[in-house]
């Protein structure tokens, strides 16, 4: 199916100017941390479990008159690489995507629910042309909120305003746009059905790309 109108595709935010450093001093970094942070595997051979600071949980805010809103606390292994993150949204901004793309691994390996690294590497995979790669960035990010919301037993309203869940909502945003691009408007729907749930705001315009129809394909 051809991609959709371009007002509907997710967009990459802006790259900051500033370079923390440079692919020599990551790659260094890298090798120095896993030789350092190794763990051993647990006696049934699975890698241990995460520990609770470096998993996704939500937070009550309790609003004015009283609705209860969440808000989704990221993992610390994320909030501690928010410099990598910058560096790597400076390398796209130079044009430097395959380094980005392994910084990108390189970060999720280390801390596998870093939600903005699942939503970068799925942009990277949209700029290339690959729906279907992108929806599956895109999807991983999603789904791992989703089973969050699932464990903490949360019922109310998660919304893009607070400022802990707009990143979920890019990824939602994301995957709509990859699934009815690659032709599974049934699955787009029921995204759109549960982030209407959590935020009937719509803020991010997630119904529009659902409903939108199909581009001709006539001349």
């Amino acid at each position: 199916m051809p991609h959709e109108a371009e007002h509907s595709q997710p967009a990459r935010k802006p790259g900051r100017s500033k370079r923390s450093g440079s692919r020599r001093r990551h790659q260094g970094g890298r090798g120095a941390a896993k030789r350092s942070r190794g763990q051993p595997a647990s006696p049934a051979g699975r890698p241990p479990a995460k520990p609770r600071g470096d998993r996704l949980g939500l937070t009550r805010r309790d609003q004015p008159d009283g609705m209860p809103l969440w808000e989704l606390t990221h993992p610390r292994c994320s909030r501690q690489r928010s410099d990598d993150l910058e560096e790597v949204e400076a390398m796209l901004a130079a044009g430097e995507s395959e380094i980005a793309r392994d910084e990108l691994v390189w970060l999720l390996s280390e801390c596998p629910d870093f939600l903005e690294a699942h939503v970068q590497l799925g942009l990277i995979a949209l700029e290339d042309e690959d729906p279907t790669l992108a929806r599956g960035h895109f999807g991983r990010a999603y789904e791992l909120v989703l089973r969050a919301i699932t464990d903490a037993g949360v019922t109310g309203q998660v919304p893009y305003t607070l400022e802990g869940n707009r990143v979920f909502f890019e990824a939602a945003k994301g995957l709509a746009h990859t699934l009815m691009a690659t032709g599974r408007r049934e699955m787009a729907e029921a995204v759109l059905r549960r982030t209407t749930e959590l935020d009937p705001a719509d803020t991010l315009g997630i119904r529009g790309i659902v409903t939108a129809e199909p581009p001709s394909t006539s001349d």
